[in-house]
């Protein structure tokens, strides 16, 4: 049996994810908007070198729990479809987020900073947003067949994969 299941609906639900506007979307744009767009790129690789250190931790939690009882792992993909779902739903109940000519009037107002200041507070964003670890260990897992040989490598490999789609999204 293979160890991932639906690759294509994974590749795409990455996609669709990365383009929900959230902080890390607002620090990119923001940036882009008050330095330009090689800010923005810079802010992006940020962003994604800290979604590393989320996907490593993760894997590491993941494949104790597989090894550990299938049935916490079976436990965990329900927690984290409901946690999706949650997210989802309160996305679509919340209220618009601010426009951009506000963010970018805001961000104009503050002096410029280095890209590698840029890179590293992308890198902070990211690694110190708590939601992103749950968003791991609630999306990846769903993808992992439960009887996977290698679940920590599955789950860093669907990470990574996860990770270079969302560069070109994040860049543009």
């Amino acid at each position: 049996m293979t160890d991932v299941h639906n690759l294509g609906l994974f590749i795409l639900a990455g996609w669709l994810l990365n383009l929900t506007p959230g902080p890390d979307v607002l620090y990119i744009v923001s940036n882009a908007l008050r330095s330009g767009a090689k800010a923005g790129v810079v802010a992006a690789l940020g962003i994604t070198a800290g979604c590393f250190v989320h996907i490593f931790a993760a894997a590491l939690g993941v494949s104790a729990l597989m090894a550990a009882s299938s049935t916490a792992f079976t436990i965990l993909k329900w927690g984290g479809a409901a946690y999706l779902f949650y997210v989802g739903v309160k996305l679509v109940l919340s209220k618009a987020l601010p426009t951009i000519e506000l963010i970018a009037e805001k961000q104009l107002q503050t002096s410029d900073v280095s890209l590698k200041s840029i890179f590293f507070r992308g890198f902070l964003t990211n690694v110190l947003n708590p939601k992103v670890a749950l968003f791991f260990l609630a999306f990846v897992p769903q993808f992992i067949a439960p009887d996977a040989s290698h679940p920590a490598l599955t789950f860093v490999l669907l990470g990574v994969l996860f990770n270079v789609n969302a560069v070109p999204i994040n860049m543009g």
